[in-house]
Parts: C-alpha cells; sequence; structure tokens
C-alpha cells in the first residue's frame, strides 16, 4: 500500500500511557509488527504505523503534520498549549477523543505536617514542577505570587534536598508522595489519555480509516465494565430483574417453551457485575445465572 495513505500515530515511547495505548489498538483490531527496540511499528492489518516517542513531543508531530495522529496525555497537551501560548503561537491540533484510561490528577502536594489553609498559604512558597505553564495558571486564577522551580524529573525529592517547599506534580495512587513524606493540598488538572489528530485535511482514504478508527474505539470504549448476562426467572419476577440488573437498557424477554410462566432475560450491563448482584437476582427468582464479558458492541 502506498505510504501516502498510510496512517502515522505517535505514541509514548515507554511510560503510563505505553502499554494502555497499545492495548487498546490491538482491541480495536490492530496487529502491529515491531522489533525489539524498534521506534516504528508496522499494522499488519490495517494501514496504520505507531510512532514510538517522547510523551512531550508528540503535541507537536501531530500539529507539524509529521504524524496524523497522537495518543498522549491531556496533562501533556494543555501544558504545551500553554508553552506555545506564551510565545504567541496558537496550539493547532484537534482532539478526537477522549480515552478511558491513563487517569491521574496534577497536583499540588506539601511535606507532611505543613500547615496549609487554601491557595493562599502557597503565597511565597517555592513549588518545584516540569509543568511551570499549568502551575503557573492556576496561581494566576488564585491570585498567588509563588517561585515556580521548573526541574526535569525527580520533583517528588525537591523539598527533602531544599530546592523547594511543595511540588505540583502528577499523582495516581499517590504512593509516591506517601514514600515521600507528602500530602496533596490542591489539584490543578484532571487528567486522563487523549487521541488528536493532526489540523491538515487529509486524504479521503486516511480520513475513512480515522473514521474506522474511532468507530472501534468507541465499541471497545462502551464495553470495557459491561458483562452480557443470561438467566431464567418467572414472568412475576420481571419488574424486581430488571430494576436489580445494573446500568441495563431494556433486557431482551424470550418467552421458555414449555413453561407459560417462566422467561429467559438476556441483558448488557453496563456497570460491574458484582456477588451482591446475582445474589440479589438469586433472591428475586433468577435461576440459570451466567455472566460473560462483552470485547466489542457497536450501537
Amino acid at each position: 500500500m502506498d505510504k501516502d495513505t498510510r496512517l502515522k500515530l505517535a505514541v509514548q515511547k515507554s511510560g503510563r500511557l505505553t502499554d494502555p495505548s497499545l492495548d487498546i489498538l490491538a482491541r480495536c483490531g490492530l496487529k502491529l509488527s515491531r522489533g525489539k527496540d524498534q521506534l516504528m511499528g508496522f499494522g499488519e492489518n490495517m494501514p496504520l504505523d505507531v510512532l514510538f516517542v517522547r510523551d512531550d513531543d508528540i503535541p507537536d508531530l501531530v500539529q507539524e503534520d509529521v504524524c496524523d495522529l497522537g495518543l498522549v496525555g491531556l496533562n501533556v497537551i494543555e501544558e504545551k498549549r500553554l508553552a506555545l501560548a506564551a510565545r504567541g503561537v496558537q496550539a493547532n491540533f484537534d482532539s478526537l477523543r477522549k480515552l478511558d484510561f491513563g487517569r491521574c490528577r496534577l497536583s499540588i502536594a506539601m511535606p507532611e505536617g505543613t500547615n496549609y489553609e487554601d491557595a493562599g498559604s502557597l503565597a511565597g512558597k517555592r513549588i518545584a514542577t516540569t509543568y511551570p505553564h499549568l502551575l503557573g495558571q492556576f496561581l494566576a486564577h488564585h491570585g498567588v505570587e509563588a517561585q515556580i522551580v521548573t526541574l526535569s524529573g525527580a520533583v517528588e525529592i525537591a523539598p527533602r534536598l531544599g530546592r523547594a517547599d511543595a511540588i505540583c506534580d502528577l499523582v495516581s495512587t499517590g504512593s509516591t508522595l506517601a514514600a515521600n513524606h507528602l500530602v496533596e493540598v490542591e489539584t490543578v488538572l484532571e487528567s486522563h489519555a487523549v487521541l488528536i489528530r493532526t489540523p491538515i485535511a487529509l486524504a479521503p482514504v486516511k480520513n475513512a480509516w480515522v473514521e474506522r478508527l474511532l468507530m472501534r474505539i468507541d465499541g471497545v470504549q462502551q464495553v470495557k465494565e459491561s458483562k452480557y448476562i443470561m438467566l431464567h426467572a418467572p414472568r412475576a419476577a420481571l419488574p424486581e430483574i430488571r430494576r436489580l440488573l445494573p446500568g441495563s437498557e431494556s433486557p431482551t424477554i424470550i418467552p421458555l417453551e414449555g413453561h407459560p410462566d417462566r422467561v429467559a432475560i438476556h441483558a448488557v450491563c453496563r456497570e460491574n457485575v458484582f456477588w451482591e448482584t446475582l445474589e440479589g437476582l438469586k433472591a428475586a427468582g433468577a435461576s440459570a445465572l451466567l455472566v460473560l464479558p462483552v470485547e466489542k458492541m457497536l450501537a
């Protein structure tokens, strides 16, 4: 296939978004051929090649039309947007989809035992971060003057080294903060993975594949926590069964041959199905309960 008809997608080379990015592409049907340590993977069954790069390079590669698409964290996008604005340049890439992984938050944290009341407590403090523009925007919004100490990494140890009074860094589980005796005091940004695309108009064949990829992503994300439930129940129990099925639309009701007072019920539940749910269904009269995972679904 001509290279001009192949999409180029940039993903994080190594980090918290790498495995989830490759997982969602695989669940969308992509078979990726990639040798060890190679920085590009070739889509064997789709006209889609994957470039493995630093995450903060992804917005630039998409904006400059080096890559058609990028999978990157919202924190990276917003920091880049503000950095460009500071230089008088408008960020020029389109966000196509919010993705259901890579969830974290950009937070301000201070050493345990520090007296903190509100954002005003940050006045005059030194705050270490790798996100100076997002932090600067937050401080300006709250009318706080503080010194931003820009670091390239190891932000969490800055207070122990005497380089800062607080930090502003990404937090997911909070275990790194706890290990360094830090406590979250403010959230600057709630982040997640985002699919972005070039602002340049794509050729029709490329655009068609972008639309197919979006359709597949939607199908994958819709069923992430979904389960397919099948059960038998008395007709009289239908109202209670419907109430107990978590996140379900109208279930399919099938008469049971030879049992006019009983039906089979099939339903897709878009919420977690816990043991308590099954116990409740059984108590309502359900039997032959079967719960199956859902891989894909197109509305």
